[in-house]
């Protein structure tokens, strides 16, 4: 029989590291309110000051919506190099706009182009919403990195340049908190080496379809280390991926940005 005051401590941990994402989270607002400078405005075609931002802690609800939710890409990822404004199509009106910074810098994948404009996935709610911004206006690089989590089997899988690094199993979402399906990134890195729940937080674009609100935070989807491997291999979390100490070590050498695919397999 498992310990009852391990299972306390643990559980204490895992709201000690949750509170830290949602002090983060916290931050991505403070962020937002001190994105938009003059100068940005007035080089804009459009009213940044009108337009919500595309956080973790917002819900954009004229996002579209991934319509390729399985599929890989070429690893490109973009960075705004100011406060731009996000579009439903090339020429259409703003229905948001993003930050250069969150919990991070700012990274998106880019899922398709079209001439002088790329479309991005957002981590605001819905998941798997999209936009499009102008590719003048980012800052490009290319990841290697592929992260995929199988809900079925409960295995994540890293994969460079194509080639598997690694495979392992991995706690994933209960019955009634599933962890979500569908394409998302990685947002940010939260890194706390005195954090004895995980040392590294990897909160993910995507949140919660069962919570609005988790730990004080807006139940943001989360990749994370665990202190009880008797959790791998187990449908038990609040919706985040609970991953072992070597798959948390590979996982940081991740860029911001890189795609993320959770499927039922």
């Amino acid at each position: 029989m498992r310990d009852p005051r391990r299972t306390t401590t643990t559980a204490d941990r895992a709201r000690r590291g949750l509170a830290l994402l949602a002090t983060a989270v916290v931050l991505v607002a403070g962020l937002t309110a001190c994105g938009d400078s003059d100068e940005d405005a007035k080089r804009a075609d459009v009213d940044l000051a009108s337009l919500v931002a595309s956080t973790t802690k917002a819900k954009l609800p004229k996002a579209p919506l991934d319509t390729d939710p399985t599929a890989t890409t070429d690893g490109h990822v973009v960075h705004p190099r100011r406060t731009l404004a996000v579009y439903a199509a090339p020429g259409r009106k703003p229905f948001a706009k993003i930050t250069p910074k969150q919990m991070n810098d700012t990274w998106l994948p880019v899922i398709d182009r079209k001439d002088g404009w790329s479309q991005v996935l957002l981590p605001s709610r819905p998941n798997g919403g999209t936009g499009w911004l102008k590719t003048a206006q980012l800052d490009t690089r290319q990841t290697p990195y592929l992260v995929r989590v199988h809900l079925g089997s409960r295995r994540l899988e890293l994969m460079n340049e194509g080639d598997l690094v690694g495979s392992w199993s991995v706690a994933v979402g209960a019955p009634e908190t599933p962890t979500p399906v569908g394409r998302t990134f990685l947002l940010g890195s939260i890194v706390d080496d005195a954090q004895s729940y995980s040392p590294l937080i990897l909160p993910l674009g995507s949140h919660s379809d069962t919570l609005d609100t988790y730990g004080g935070g807006p139940g943001t989807v989360a990749l994370h280390g665990w202190p009880d491997d008797l959790v791998f291999g187990q449908a038990i979390s609040h919706g985040c991926v609970r991953v072992p100490d070597d798959a948390l070590e590979q996982l940081r050498l991740v860029p911001l940005g890189t795609l993320v695919i959770i499927d039922q397999k």
